[in-house]
């Protein structure tokens, strides 16, 4: 796999740093999760897929002790807390990058290292607030509403402090030298949707909050509800399509419709199309439109998508010894494809001991950690 060798240590967080942990697991990282010990709650990470977990009082000088040995033999530490935290127990960026300077160390927060919010908490929809981006994300004459938490944990979060260490990795191979990554939500929310400011001039958001062409307001842009409850998704923009979009539903020679840019028109051409779409269920507007540049497709729930046709085909999703399904990884790498784990996640503690033992501690000085409170083991029960 592409990053097979790599040694990760994961600080247990919420949300975006597991999932970036999960992506550098899944195209071959040995990423270790270091967990809390007695956690105040069940542990929400649901994003262990390929990690092995040690659980570590950071709070304990001998625990943060252990994790600069750990840090000596790794290749990136993914940080998720506040700004000030890890400085606070003596674990901070320049200390763990003088133990190895080939560390490439990662923060991974909703605001950044620095400026006003630095140090205030957060979540995906302040994140995106203080972005820009949520004002986009509103129909007309609605609130904004954020997709629920994808867009800044996840896509700005997550996968951006992910590409921020490769990035940092390949710097690595040139310098010899590891680096501090700065990884904001808010920054990265904002910077994968560069197109909204770099398209301003364009003509696409010169109209009122949802009555642009791709917020709401085309009514070929659009989903519209089936007899059956479903949804269909349309994106026929380009005239083209649009023409073999207004064939499928029958409408082609609909005056009302044919002129796609008459603005003023979109509410009625909206209503016209959805009474169309009303009449036949999601299958039979599939059977209508699949094989045709029409861009309608369905909206499948989280429960459907393994089974379309299409998922089935390249194997988009795949299900692990415990029968859970989830997302492959992407992209697909021709030589090097991501090779996911099909165990379940790890427990808290489940592999302290090893661990431990294979970044160079002794029995001894592990016995004396667990006789402290320091470390804590987890053995799963034998499934009888």
């Amino acid at each position: 796999m592409a990053l097979s060798g790599l040694r990760v240590l994961e600080l247990a967080g919420l949300a975006p740093a597991p999932l970036c942990g999960m992506i550098l697991a899944d195209f071959g990282a040995r990423v270790v999760r270091v967990d809390r010990t007695n956690p105040p709650a069940p542990h929400a990470d649901v994003q262990g897929r390929g990690k092995r977990s040690l659980a570590l009082d950071l709070k304990r000088a001998a625990g943060a002790a252990a994790l600069k040995r750990l840090c000596r033999g790794a290749d990136v530490l993914i940080e998720p807390f506040r700004h000030g935290v890890m400085e606070r127990l003596g674990l901070g960026p320049e200390v763990l990058l003088q133990e190895n300077p080939k560390l490439i160390y990662a923060r991974l927060t909703g605001f950044g290292q620095t400026g006003k919010y630095a140090k205030s908490a957060g979540h995906d929809i302040n994140y995106l607030a203080l972005s820009g981006v949520l004002s986009k994300l509103a129909r007309k004459g609605e609130n904004p509403f954020p997709p629920v938490n994808l867009l800044a944990d996840f896509a700005g979060g997550g996968v951006m402090c992910a590409l921020g260490i490769v990035m940092a990795l390949y710097e690595r191979t040139r310098s010899g030298k590891g680096q501090i990554i700065d990884a904001s939500m808010v920054e990265g929310a904002a910077y994968l949707s560069s197109f909204l400011w770099k398209s301003q001039n364009l003509g696409l958001w010169e109209r009122p909050q949802g009555e642009n062409m791709l917020d709401s307001g085309a009514p070929f842009y659009e989903t519209y509800k089936t007899s059956d409850g479903k949804f269909m998704a349309v994106g026929a923009i380009e005239p083209q399509f649009y023409k073999q979009f207004l064939k499928g539903l029958g409408l082609d020679s609909d005056n009302q419709l044919l002129n796609q840019l008459s603005f003023s028109e979109w509410p009625k051409m909206k209503k016209k199309i959805a009474s169309v779409f009303a009449q036949k269920t999601q299958a039979e507007w599939c059977s209508i439109f699949d094989g045709t540049d029409a861009c309608v497709t369905p909206v499948l729930s989280v429960d459907q998508v393994a089974s379309h046709q299409h998922n089935k085909q390249r194997g988009s999703f795949i299900k692990n010894d415990q029968e859970e399904i989830s997302p492959r990884p992407a992209p697909l790498l021709s030589r090097t494809p991501a090779v996911p784990s099909f165990k379940r996640d790890p427990f808290i503690g489940e592999h302290t001991e090893e661990i431990l033992l294979e970044y160079g501690f002794t029995e001894e000085e592990i016995a004396k950690l667990y006789s402290d409170k320091v470390i804590e083991f987890s053995i799963p029960e034998a499934k009888l």
